[in-house]
């Protein structure tokens, strides 16, 4: 739960209780952290980091009594979060309002779209003042395709989330025979999760329990269940078997992936034939298969894994006349990747591979859909989804025809083959989330539901467009913007642009019902679809990785750049925000063009690379030597070290920042953003705030309730809006 905001003096009382912090604050004066020396070397070349105390071990952050350093840790990151509020009640109002109208746009009693799976129907449903889901099944009648009225609960996560000020329900999967549900939760933040296993008709948890999982498996038969479990880095490396009723201790393990760049999870087939185990790291994979006839068997493996052969595998089963089969989507000699086919046992053997889909140097295969008579390809054209359908009998295709110039597709929940029926998403950045029905053979579509905005939005209100800035080299780099009709293009809006630009993961231009409270005070907002993305393909991805990083870089300032060219921007109003490895990109465009940016929001920032990178004890390291490189190798060192944001803050005028992070955080440690604050004041020669928010009780996703989350985007809006000018705006 987000901290009240703090009156100066009750900052100053609390600080004044912490007497043995190294930290000394006044009311308008940010935590003057103390520097302690610490050197770091390598490769002959030593660096200082003052600020190394900052770290703690996962136990001393979870032990019930902290120790002295634990102690001092955290008084820091309440002197900070002190601070943050003192210099924000000014818009304590703002933000309050932010998150009363934000929240007022949801429709807090809703209900999902039901899908059917084995025999059951099931959906969700939130109640007006709660923060989680209720989760619901009822079983399918006579008329399988009737919805039935009356379904049963069988999961509230507002029950279980009581007591903890953090909850994920991670995942629930039931039994072949529909009698139970293995389900997992995390209450910490840091996804570790704990797997139980409920009784569908009574409600009751049986008595095993299994820790420190990744919170997936799989059941092989109505009794055996398969997990992955976490080592100390938190990397799931271990499969293991459990059979209900049974000590988990003694759970057999049937599966160690012990390279520490590949990191594994465990599934059942969409056909339920198989358990898969898939094994990958950021350029390869490998899966291993066992009948679920056989659960007391040896796994074997589909494929011998190969160095950069990325691939994902699907089974069909025989039907039809026709025997099974495996559909293979894989990188081998296509860099956008292939779709291939082989007999059932000949997995192993790619010269008995056929091929179904031609690799494309314009178009990125990213996924596929399989259905008894339909193949269903999800492919990314100039930046943007599109859903083909292949009837298998026939042959002939058709496309989904989407009109929007920036939106997201995607298929969504089909649990079911035997079927003509496609369940996909889609939103845009005007149009709001909604679910639909695609008739493969009559080739038309049935809005399911659409997500409700309440209030007076009206989609007609708002203009989006894709436009292209030109980097450094040339090169085109993509921008998807939206803003409120009546937004004067004259170099007068305040204007966001948002970026990520890693692990190619593509930033989709979706809608957000919160992001209409600045859009509605007169902000532009874009995403700069950057290197480093997939979002023109892999060739995009490679070159904004490893030796090509700059390019992420270069290619966000590049945008920003153009749209205050363009005149979208007010070049005195000009922000960024990033999250996670979005957050290394603000760190790094804040070192290299100070100058550009009223204010930066970095959430849960990636900034001291190379120091993280050399650690293989912390959480993501030893998987991510692909993206970034070993700084253990000489050339790597060097390269990361050019952007690491965190070495390579100057002295400078830098602009205003809200940095934002979670205590359990696992994937970027707390301590990254907390050093990174108190270095940029060493050097900030300007007058712009520089604030840190740590989620005391949270990890790298925030806040976990519904409502709880507005009040993480009402503090960043009310940070863009006070320093826009535009704090006591109404909309």
């Amino acid at each position: 739960m987000a901290p009240r905001p703090l009156t100066p003096l009750v900052c100053l009382l609390a600080m004044a209780a912490c007497t043995d912090a190294p930290t000394r604050m006044t009311a308008s004066r940010p935590p003057s952290a103390e520097r302690v020396p610490h050197a770091i070397t390598a490769h002959g070349h030593t660096r200082q980091d003052p600020y190394f105390w900052m770290r703690l071990t996962e136990a001393q952050r979870e032990a019930a009594t902290p120790d002295d350093h634990a102690r001092r840790v955290i008084a820091h990151l309440e002197a900070e979060n002190a601070y943050t509020a003192a210099m924000l009640a000014p818009v304590d109002g703002l933000r309050e309002d932010l998150f009363k109208e934000m929240r007022a746009r949801i429709k807090e009693t809703d209900l999902s779209v039901p899908y059917r799976e084995n025999g059951y129907w099931y959906n969700h449903r939130y109640e007006e003042g709660r923060e989680y889901a209720i989760h619901m099944r009822a079983p399918v009648g006579t008329d399988r395709d009737r919805v039935p009225e009356v379904f049963t609960d069988i999961f509230d996560e507002n029950t279980m989330a009581q007591g903890s000020e953090y909850f994920d329900l991670g995942d629930y999967e039931p039994s072949p025979d529909n009698r139970l549900a293995a389900y997992s939760v995390d209450t910490v933040g840091r996804r570790q999760y704990l797997i139980r296993f409920r009784d569908l008709a009574t409600g009751q948890d049986l008595p095993d329990a299994i820790a420190r999982t990744d919170g997936g498996g799989a059941w092989a038969d109505d009794k055996t269940f398969f997990y992955t479990r976490k080592d100390r880095t938190l990397r799931s490396y271990k499969v293991f078997r459990h059979v209900l009723g049974t000590d988990p201790a003694q759970d057999v393990e049937v599966f160690h992936e012990k390279d520490p760049a590949f990191s594994c999870e465990v599934y059942r087939s969409r056909s339920d034939r198989y358990v898969i185990i898939t094994t990958e790291s950021t350029l390869s994979s490998e899966h291993w298969l066992l009948p679920v006839d056989r659960p007391l068997d040896a796994f074997t493996p589909f494929l011998p894994r190969g160095p950069e052969h990325e691939h994902s595998i699907f089974h069909v089963p025989p039907h039809d006349g026709t025997p099974g089969h495996w559909y293979i989507l894989t990188n081998r000699e296509a860099r956008n990747f292939r779709l291939m086919r082989c007999a059932e046992a000949d997995h192993a053997h790619m010269e008995r591979w056929t091929e179904v889909l031609a690799h494309r140097e314009d178009v990125l295969l990213e996924d596929v859909d399989l259905f008894r008579d339909h193949l269903v390809v999800s492919e990314r054209r100039d930046g943007l989804t599109h859903l083909r359908v292949r009837r298998l009998s026939t042959g002939e295709e058709h496309e989904i025809a989407f009109h929007d110039p920036a939106y997201v597709t995607y298929t969504g929940t089909n649990p079911e083959w035997d079927t003509h029926l496609l369940r996909y998403g889609y939103a845009s950045l005007t149009t709001p989330s909604g679910v639909y029905q695609h008739d493969m053979r009559a080739r038309t579509d049935t809005l399911l539901k659409q997500q409700e905005v309440l209030g007076t939005f009206h989609a007609d209100d708002y203009v989006s467009e894709r436009i292209r800035a030109t980097a450094g080299d040339g090169t085109q780099v993509p921008m998807s913007l939206v803003y409120r009709k009546g937004t004067a293009r004259d170099g007068t809006a305040p204007t966001l642009l948002y970026g990520y630009g890693s692990y190619g993961i593509s930033v989709e231009p979706t809608f957000s019902s919160a992001r209409l409270s600045l859009l509605d005070r007169g902000f532009v907002f874009a995403i700069a679809h950057v290197r480093g993305g997939e979002e023109l393909g892999r060739a995009w991805y490679e070159h904004g990785r490893m030796e090509h990083k700059m390019n992420t870089f270069t290619d966000f300032i590049a945008c920003a750049e153009h749209l205050v060219k363009e005149r979208y921007a007010d070049p005195a109003r000009l922000f960024a925000m990033g999250g996670s490895a979005g957050g290394l990109l603000m760190g790094a465009v804040a070192n290299l063009r100070p100058d550009l940016w009223k204010g930066i929001v970095a959430e849960v920032p990636f900034v001291d690379v190379v120091t993280t990178m050399l650690d293989d004890s912390i959480p993501l390291t030893t998987g991510e030597f692909d993206e970034w490189g070993d700084p253990k190798e000489e050339p790597a060192y060097r390269r990361m070290l050019a952007y690491s944001p965190y070495d390579n803050v100057k002295d400078a005028a830098y602009p205003a920042m809200l940095i934002t992070t979670g205590f359990h955080d696992s994937q970027v440690q707390y301590w990254e953003p907390a050093k990174w604050a108190a270095r940029l004041r060493d050097h900030q020669r300007g007058d712009a705030p520089i604030l840190l928010h740590t989620n005391m009780d949270a990890g790298h996703g925030g806040a976990s309730g519904r409502f709880e989350r507005l009040r993480e985007v009402a503090l960043d809006y009310a940070f863009l809006l006070w320093q826009a000018g535009l704090a006591g705006g109404a909309p």
